[in-house]
C-alpha cells in the first residue's frame, strides 16, 4: 500500500491517568451528572464502591488515538476524518487514580474508499 499514508499493523497508544478533575469537567460538558460520576457518598455506598469515569470519556481516549494514527496524513494533503466506533464494550469500570492505556492497530485499508478499519482496545495494569 505505498501510495496509501497506512499500512496494516500501524499502531499507536494513548495513556491517561483518569482524575476527578476530567470527569467533573466532562460532566460539565456532556450535562452528565449520573451519580455514578460525581456523587462520592453514594458510590460509597454503592457495589462499586467509588466513583467512576463515564463511558463516553473513554470512548473520547479512543478519539485520540486514532487522531494520533492520521495526524502525519494532514502533510500529505489528505483529510481524513473518523466515520464512527463499533461494538464498543466496557469490560470492567475505569475508577478515578486508575491509569489507562488505549491502542489503535490498523486492520484493513480501503484504498478506493480511502477508508481505515482499526481496532481500539483500552486496558489498565492487571486486565
Amino acid at each position: 500500500m505505498a501510495d496509501f499514508y497506512l499500512d496494516i499493523g500501524d499502531n499507536t497508544s494513548f495513556t491517561k491517568t483518569v482524575s476527578e478533575s476530567d470527569v467533573y469537567q466532562f460532566a460539565g460538558i456532556t450535562g452528565d451528572f449520573s451519580p455514578n460520576h460525581v456523587n462520592r457518598v453514594y458510590m460509597e455506598k454503592s457495589s462499586y464502591g467509588r466513583l467512576m469515569a463515564h463511558g463516553a470519556l473513554l470512548v473520547g481516549f479512543m478519539s485520540t488515538v486514532s487522531t494520533q494514527m492520521i495526524a502525519h496524513s494532514r502533510e500529505a494533503a489528505e483529510t481524513p476524518v473518523s466515520v464512527g466506533y463499533d461494538k464498543i464494550r466496557f469490560l470492567k469500570p475505569v475508577f478515578l487514580g486508575d491509569t489507562i492505556t488505549v491502542a489503535y492497530t490498523v486492520t484493513e485499508i480501503d484504498t478506493e474508499r480511502a477508508a481505515v478499519d482499526g481496532r481500539d482496545r483500552g486496558h489498565q495494569p492487571g486486565w
